[in-house]
């Protein structure tokens, strides 16, 4: 192993784990990788749970008390995923108290069903909060239409939220107009600022795989030229916005009233061409006061041979926004690339909860105490 991983913590990114599973837990891994590996907090998906649930037996003892007691699939499946949330909260509290709260965090997803309906997701993550009952938790709310006013209204409620589904500059600025407005709202209520954290999840990889798509589409040397640097530009001008917003008057005035910065998360950091070298997404993506959550093997991948050097987001802007220009230039839609995959990832999740449902319900069935 290199250091790679401390340079990349030493120059202001804190690394989580986009991953979890009981026997992450159980078997002391988790503590391991942030003991050893840097990892300083923890996101999850409906598609990590379901892969977790359906492989192995670390679940049987939960899912056969949750059988005996014969509550639903969706109880179920909440209390198991809000048990392990809660364990992993438990393993990063150090974590937590040494950062004043900024990291040691573990985030939970709403239920993606929910992702066009604003009240539903505000009561969903009111529940989450609630069920969890930890500091460290963070609700993840994806950042649809009906999902921005669900960000302020949680907020303004004191609870800390990772905005997920980010794949727009422009919805990316409505994510952190939310977030100003929902600790506007909490500081009319009298609450305490400090307590309140956020960080947006904007999605990096998917962004290459749909515009290299359409840009061997083309087949020109000039569009093949422009493969694999749509999603670094993307991200690029995103914490361009992001300094943008967190220097502003607005923000000056919560500032003063002990507010945390709503920081910057890179989602979606394994690469999906492997024509594209694996750390890609973490080395040229290196700036302070952000987040990149990995896959384990993106981890283990920087961890091993990954080269940092120093800050390689600082002086891109001007490069970035030409980048994207050219594509545009070539017939690729911006718009039409984001509004598609914020549609497909909202699908998608809904897809693994459904996904999640079936298998859960299978085990409950398999472990339900026989008759007599």
């Amino acid at each position: 192993m290199t250091d790679a991983l401390k340079r990349l913590s030493d120059e202001g990114v804190a690394i989580w784990l986009d991953d979890l599973s009981r026997q992450r837990i159980t078997s002391g891994n988790l503590a391991e990788l942030i003991d050893q590996q840097h990892v300083v907090g923890v996101t999850t998906n409906p598609s990590i749970f379901q892969k977790a649930i359906s492989e192995g037996h670390g679940y049987d003892q939960q899912l056969g008390d949750l059988a005996a007691r014969e509550v639903t699939v969706e109880e179920a499946i909440r209390m198991i995923t809000t048990a392990d949330v809660r364990d992993a909260a438990d393993i990063l509290r150090p974590v937590f108290d040494a950062t004043g709260g900024q990291d040691g965090r573990v985030s939970i997803e709403v239920d993606p069903r929910l992702a066009h309906n604003t009240r539903a997701t505000t009561a969903e993550a009111r529940q989450l909060a609630w069920l969890v009952d930890r500091p460290n938790t963070l609700i993840k709310i994806p950042a649809t239409r009906a999902g921005i006013p669900a960000i302020t209204e949680t907020i303004g409620l004191g609870i800390s939220v990772n905005v997920t589904l980010i794949f727009s500059l422009e919805r990316y600025r409505e994510v952190m107009d939310a977030y100003l407005a929902g600790l506007e709202k909490a500081k009319a209520a009298g609450l305490d600022l400090s307590k309140i954290h956020s960080v947006a999840s904007f999605f990096v990889s998917r962004v290459d795989s749909e515009i290299d798509k359409r840009l061997d589409g083309i087949g020109t040397d000039e569009a093949k030229a422009l493969k694999g640097k749509a999603a670094l530009a993307n991200a690029r001008l995103a914490y361009q916005a992001y300094e943008e917003v967190f220097s502003s008057d607005r923000w000056a005035a919560l500032d003063k009233a002990n507010a945390n910065k709503q920081r910057p998360l890179w989602a979606s950091t394994g690469v999906k061409d492997p024509a594209y070298k694996d750390t890609l997404y973490v080395e040229d993506l290196v700036a302070p006061g952000t987040v990149n959550t990995m896959p384990e093997a993106t981890l283990e991948a920087t961890g091993d041979h990954g080269r940092i050097s120093g800050n390689t987001i600082a002086g891109t802007y001007e490069q970035a926004r030409a980048e994207l220009d050219a594509v545009e230039k070539l017939g690729i839609s911006y718009d039409d690339v984001v509004q598609l995959l914020e549609d497909e990832g909202v699908d998608k999740f809904e897809a693994s909860w459904n996904d999640l449902l079936k298998s859960t319900e299978a085990e409950l069935k398999r472990l339900a105490p026989s008759e007599g």
